[in-house]
């Protein structure tokens, strides 16, 4: 964990010969289309949630940057019991660190890994409301691929996959789908 804290620290703030004018900070948000899996996922369906964050794209070179971010994330699950809507949620606040490699203008594809910080771990049903026991990390990674408009608009497309168990002795792992919109500034 120290490690990882370090190694975002050193991403953002330690690389002194980076240009002023290639630092870029940005704000984003969007839908999420999260759901579970691992062997005990059987009949779990996906959550339709949103995220917002804010976005650091640090130059490194013309077709190569470092793309930290904040985000909260709403994921989770949901299922069906005796007739009765049950909803997994699973907020976190997520911090994915990417190589932003750019492919073409405006077009880059992004990867790297990404810890989550778990701040909501409940599950709903008929307005009553129980914890889930979950883990207070999530580790993963991420890839996607991001668009940037010569504005400052942008669009990203990513996939992350959860690596760790998120609730306690349950072999289920994270997985979203995210769609945003964003503005770096």
């Amino acid at each position: 964990m120290k490690k990882l804290i370090l190694c975002a620290a050193i991403a953002a703030f330690g690389l002194s010969n980076v240009n002023a004018q290639e630092v870029k900070f940005g704000a984003k948000a969007g839908a999420n289309f999260a759901s579970v899996n691992g062997d005990d996922s059987d009949g779990l369906d996906g959550r339709t949630s949103f995220h917002l964050g804010a976005v650091v794209n640090i130059g490194i070179s013309e077709k190569f940057a470092v793309q930290p971010e904040l985000v909260y994330s709403s994921q989770g699950f949901t299922f069906s019991e005796s007739g009765v809507d049950v909803t997994g949620k699973l907020d976190y606040i997520n911090l994915p660190i990417l190589a932003d490699f750019t492919v073409a203008e405006g077009f880059s594809i992004q990867a790297g890994p990404q810890v989550g910080f778990n701040i909501t771990d409940k599950v709903e049903a008929d307005g009553e409301s129980e914890s889930l026991d979950a883990e207070s990390i999530d580790f993963g990674a991420a890839l996607g691929a991001q668009y940037k408009m010569e504005t400052g608009l942008f669009f990203q497309a990513r996939y992350s996959l959860g690596f760790s168990e998120i609730i306690k002795d349950v072999d289920v792992k994270n997985n979203v789908i995210s769609l945003s919109v964003g503005f770096m500034f």
